[in-house]
């Protein structure tokens, strides 16, 4: 019989493509990867896949099971999720998120959004590695929103909602703030970074690549409010969304780094599983991100309700 551990294996493997890669991201040693590939093998009596010089070659049957598996460990996980839901009369929207738009917009978008809804609650979690299309395919996610250039693929479909610009900020008395700074002064400064500045493509981490700001002058932060009170106390410059310094910025807290390449724009999407795959109410939050009040929700950063929201990590900035 096929248990979930044999098909976590399998659908590591298949979709690595690699043996080592499932083992690695499985947290497993590679023996336990291959012995669960191995009773697989004997109950199918199939070898689903062979080594090729160019990587793994997947039979007929090994590809079916590879698509099976993730539907299997999918539909599994939902049955548990909703039988633990159903004993507690409310529902669970599990919901990823970049580290920027989690830190300055979702506390506000959850907020208004279950508002609507007296049985849900939403479970925050925060990934650096860009793996959103995994996360969803896998159904360790119902829904995410990220920049609209990580998602995509023919298993997700995905919309854009809301453009923002990131920054470059510093105290008043800063030397960066008195004239445009030279790219040689940039480099030389501390860079105040939250976690976002950790995570794979995106605003922040292209402004610093073009920038070219060395590893060693990049001071990188558990939340990006904490950079920016660093900033404040004139200990660096910093990189933030313009919508969450507008009062530091107006009551002159802070002051706003000019430059040609000291500011960078993009854009956030919303994405689920194509189909009727998604949950219900992964379906009514990206209907709801779009509306006018959502909108206002996340730019005015209103926080989220206590008992509303529970904040998770599936895979951790500082790991």
């Amino acid at each position: 019989m096929m248990t979930p551990s044999q098909l976590k294996a399998y659908s590591a493997v298949a979709r690595l493509g690699s043996v080592k890669a499932a083992a690695a991201e499985l947290d497993v040693s590679e023996a336990a990867v291959s012995l669960h590939v191995g009773q697989l093998r004997k109950e199918l009596g199939d070898p689903l896949f062979t080594r090729t010089g160019s990587g793994l070659a997947f039979t007929p049957g090994g590809l079916r099971l590879a698509s099976r598996s993730v539907e299997l460990l999918g539909l599994r996980d939902r049955t548990i999720q909703e039988v633990k839901q159903a004993g507690r009369g409310r529902r669970l929207l599990r919901l990823g998120a970049s580290g920027l738009f989690a830190e300055y917009a979702a506390p506000g978008l959850i907020e208004a959004f279950t508002q609507r809804a007296a049985d849900l609650d939403v479970e925050l979690s925060t990934d650096g590695s860009g793996r959103f299309e995994t996360l969803l395919v896998t159904r360790s996610l119902d829904v995410v929103i990220a920049p609209r250039d990580q998602l995509g693929g023919r298993d997700v479909q995905s919309n854009h909602f809301l453009n923002y610009e990131v920054i470059t900020v510093a105290a008043p008395r800063h030397p960066a703030v008195s004239s445009p700074p030279s790219v040689r002064l940039l480099r030389e400064q501390p860079w105040l970074l939250g976690p976002s500045a950790m995570e794979r493509g995106g605003t922040v981490t292209e402004m610093l690549r073009r920038l070219g700001v060395p590893e060693q002058r990049q001071r990188i932060f558990q939340s990006h409010a904490a950079a920016i009170e660093e900033a404040k106390r004139g200990h660096g410059v910093a990189l933030t969304v313009r919508f969450a310094v507008t009062e530091d910025l107006e009551n002159g807290a802070l002051a706003r780094v000019e430059g040609p390449l000291l500011s960078g724009r993009g854009g956030w999407s919303i994405a689920t599983l194509v189909g009727d795959r998604a949950p219900s109410s992964a379906a009514e939050l990206c209907r709801f991100v779009a509306t006018p009040r959502a909108t206002r929700a996340m730019l005015q950063r209103r926080g989220a309700g206590v008992g509303r929201f529970r904040p998770a990590v599936h895979v951790t900035l500082w790991s």
